[in-house]
C-alpha cells in the first residue's frame, strides 16, 4: 500500500479553529473532525507514541492518503460545522450524531418583557432563535452567563401594560434575592428592559466588545464612587463576558438557504471557495482551483463556477451571496453583496478560507518551480512600486563612516530577487571632506554608474538609496548628469518609518509591514549597510585610523587601540584635554598627544 507523507500536509495547516476531513485512497471520505488547533489536532493523530493512539484510530490513520480543511472563527463554529458535515456525508468513521430538531436553542419570546429559555422545537410565533447549539452543557452555559449578567424574569405572567397599570402582580421571590428588578410592578420599565434583551443577543452573537467597554467605564465610575461592592459585581460580570468565545458565524437560524462564494486570483490561476447554508447551518463547504486560459477577469470567473457548483451539487438556492456585483440577470435569483451582518461573516468566512487554500497551492507549486516564486514576487514589486519594468536587476546603494573621518560607500545587487555577490562593489569616497552624506551618495551613484555606461554593462531596472529625501535627491543629480534619470527608477527607504521616497514626489508611499516586496527592499538595505559595515571594519583592522596616531611618539600599536576604543574617532582624540586622555595614557603619552596636533 502506498505510504502517506503526512509531513506535507501538516506543515501547511493553521493554528486555527475549524474541521479537518480525511479521506482514502479512493477519495471517498472516511473522517471528519473538529478542533481548536487545526494544526495541533491533526498533527496529534500522527505521533510517534503508538500508545496514545486506540486500535480503531491507528486504522483510521492507516488509511488516510489525503486531508482537507475549513477554518472558522471560534471553536464552537467549528463543533457545529462538524456536526451539519458528518450528518451530510456519514463518514464511516464517526460516530453518527442526532437529526437537527433535538438540538437545543435559545429563544428570546416574543412577548412583552420577553423572556429567554431554551426549547428543541423552533416554531414560527415571531420569537428570536439563536442556535441550535451542540450540546445541552454548551447551551446552558450560554443560559449560565445571561443568568449571572442580566437580571431578567422567569414567570409566565401577562405583563401587559393594562395588567401592570391595574397592579395584578406582586414581586415574588426572585426579585427578593436580585435576580430579577420587579417589572411586574412598575419597577422596571418596558425600555430599559429591551435595552437589556437587546443586549443579550448581541452576546449571543458574539458582539460583545462595546458591552465590554461600557462594563469598563461603569466599574471606573463605580470605584471613583467608592461603591467597591458594585464595582465587584460589575468586573464579575467582564470576567464572564471574556471568557466567552462564542459567535454565531456559522449558525443563524435566520439564513435558511443560500449559497456563499469568495474568489482569490493571480495572472496564471484563481480559486473560488463555496459554502452552502441551510437552515443556518454550513452542510457543503469546497473550493476549486481554476486555470486562467486567456487573461479573464474576476467577475467571469466566478461566473463560471457558480455555475459549476450548482450543477455539482444540485442547488436551488434562491439567493447567492458574492463578494461584488455580477452582471447576472437572473429573475429565481437573489445575488447579494453584503455590507454588515451575517451574510457579511459568512463571506468573511469562505473568504479566509480561499486565500489561505490559494496560499496553500502557490506554495506547492513554487516549491516545484522556484522560478514562479521568482517570477511572483518581482510582478508584486512591480505592481507596489509602479515600476515600468520588471524589477529582475536591482542595486542598493549605502554610504558609511566613522564619526564623520574615512567615507565609504558600499553598492549591492540583486539578480532575480536574490543576492548576486560576484557584483557587490565598494570604494572609499574620494571628493568628500568631513561627513556629507549627501556628496558622498552623489559620487557613488556617479561612479558606479558612469563605469558601467563606459563598460556597457545593463543598468538595473530599480535602484534603492538608504535615506531619506536629500539622499534621493543627490542620487538624481548624478543619474540625470549621466543622462540615464528616465530609464531606470530610483526610491529611498529612511529607517525610522520604512517609508519609500519617490524623486519629486512630496508625500512617502507606505508598504504593508508584512509585504514580500518591503521585505525584498529591506533585505537590500541590510545587505548594503552590512557589506560597507565590513569593509569599513576592514579597513580599521589594517590600521586605517590607527596609521597616523601611531606616528605620534610614545604611541604605539595597543596605546592606539586603547584611545580609538575610549574615543571612538581621531577627531574627538584631537579635542581632548589633557586631564581626560591621562585617563587612558601615561603623562609623556598624553603631552606627545597635544604636541602632535597642536602643530597641526
Amino acid at each position: 500500500m502506498q505510504s502517506f507523507n503526512h509531513k506535507e500536509f501538516v506543515k501547511n495547516i493553521p493554528h486555527k479553529p475549524g474541521i479537518y476531513q480525511y479521506y482514502d485512497e479512493h477519495n471517498l471520505l472516511i473522517y471528519i473532525g473538529k478542533a481548536k488547533d487545526l494544526k495541533n489536532r491533526v498533527s496529534s493523530y500522527f505521533t510517534n507514541d503508538a500508545n496514545k493512539l486506540n486500535a480503531k484510530t491507528k486504522v483510521l490513520v492507516s488509511k488516510i492518503r489525503n486531508i482537507t480543511f475549513t477554518i472558522v472563527d471560534t471553536e464552537i463554529d467549528a463543533w457545529l460545522l462538524e456536526n451539519s458535515l458528518i450528518k451530510k456525508y456519514q463518514p464511516r468513521y464517526n460516530v453518527m450524531l442526532r437529526d437537527d430538531k433535538t438540538y437545543p436553542w435559545i429563544v428570546i419570546k416574543n412577548e412583552n418583557f420577553p423572556r429567554v429559555q431554551y426549547t428543541r422545537h423552533l416554531v414560527k410565533d415571531g420569537s428570536k432563535y439563536l442556535g441550535p447549539y451542540p450540546s445541552l452543557g454548551m447551551m446552558y452555559y450560554m443560559l449560565n452567563l445571561i443568568k449571572e449578567t442580566y437580571q431578567l424574569r422567569t414567570c409566565n405572567l401577562a405583563l401587559t401594560q393594562a395588567n401592570i397599570a391595574a397592579n395584578k402582580f406582586k414581586v415574588c421571590l426572585e426579585y427578593q434575592i436580585g435576580n430579577c428588578k420587579g417589572p411586574c410592578e412598575n419597577l422596571q420599565t418596558e425600555t430599559e428592559y429591551q435595552k437589556t434583551i437587546e443586549e443579550i443577543k448581541d452576546i449571543l452573537n458574539g458582539k460583545i466588545s462595546y458591552i465590554i467597554k461600557d462594563l469598563k467605564q461603569e466599574i471606573d465610575n463605580a470605584a471613583k464612587k467608592l461603591n467597591f461592592e458594585l464595582a465587584y459585581s460589575l468586573n464579575k460580570k467582564l470576567q464572564l463576558l471574556y471568557n466567552y468565545q462564542s459567535k454565531s458565524t456559522v449558525v443563524n437560524s435566520s439564513i435558511t438557504d443560500i449559497e456563499v462564494y469568495s474568489i482569490a486570483s493571480n495572472d496564471k490561476h484563481a480559486f473560488v471557495n463555496y459554502l452552502k447554508v441551510v437552515n443556518g447551518a454550513i452542510i457543503q463547504t469546497q473550493t476549486i482551483e481554476i486555470k486562467k486560459k486567456l487573461d479573464e477577469s474576476d467577475e467571469e470567473l466566478l461566473t463560471i463556477a457558480i455555475s459549476e457548483f450548482r450543477y455539482r451539487y444540485q442547488s436551488k438556492s434562491k439567493e447567492i451571496v458574492v463578494p461584488f456585483d455580477l452582471k447576472i440577470n437572473d429573475n429565481d435569483v437573489k445575488f447579494t453583496v453584503p455590507k454588515q451582518g451575517e451574510k457579511k461573516k459568512l463571506l468573511d468566512l469562505s473568504q479566509k478560507n480561499v486565500l489561505h487554500f490559494k496560499k496553500d497551492k502557490l506554495e506547492q507549486y513554487e516549491k516545484l518551480n522556484p522560478d514562479l516564486r521568482t517570477h511572483r514576487i518581482l510582478s508584486q514589486m512591480q505592481i507596489d512600486l509602479h515600476l515600468k519594468d520588471l524589477p529582475t536587476h536591482i542595486e542598493c546603494f549605502d554610504n558609511s563612516n566613522f564619526q564623520g573621518d574615512f567615507p565609504v560607500s558600499a553598492i549591492v545587487v540583486f539578480k532575480d530577487a536574490k543576492p548576486s555577490k560576484k557584483d557587490y562593489r565598494h570604494f572609499n569616497v574620494k571628493t568628500v571632506d568631513g561627513p556629507n552624506d549627501f556628496a558622498s551618495m552623489e559620487e557613488a551613484v556617479y561612479r558606479r554608474y558612469k563605469r558601467l555606461i563606459e563598460e556597457k554593462q545593463s543598468l538595473p531596472q530599480l535602484v534603492i538609496i538608504d535615506g531619506g529625501k536629500g539622499q534621493v535627491t543627490s542620487a538624481v543629480k548624478s543619474l540625470k548628469k549621466l543622462e540615464i534619470f528616465e530609464k531606470l527608477t530610483v526610491i529611498g527607504i529612511a529607517k525610522k518609518l520604512e517609508e519609500l521616497y519617490y524623486p519629486g514626489d512630496q508625500y512617502p508611499l507606505y508598504l504593508d509591514k508584512k509585504s514580500e516586496t518591503l521585505k525584498i527592499i529591506q533585505q537590500l538595505r541590510d545587505e548594503a549597510h552590512r557589506f560597507g559595515i565590513t569593509f569599513h571594519r576592514n579597513k580599521r583592522d589594517k590600521g586605517t585610523l590607527k596609521t597616523e596616531l601611531e606616528n605620534i611618539d610614545s604611541i604605539g600599536k595597543n596605546t592606539a587601540d586603547k584611545l580609538l576604543k575610549n574615543l571612538k574617532s581621531v577627531k574627538k582624540i584631537k579635542e581632548c584635554s589633557e586631564t581626560d586622555l591621562l585617563k587612558i595614557v601615561t603623562k609623556k603619552q598624553a603631552k606627545a598627544i597635544i604636541s602632535y596636533f597642536g602643530k597641526k
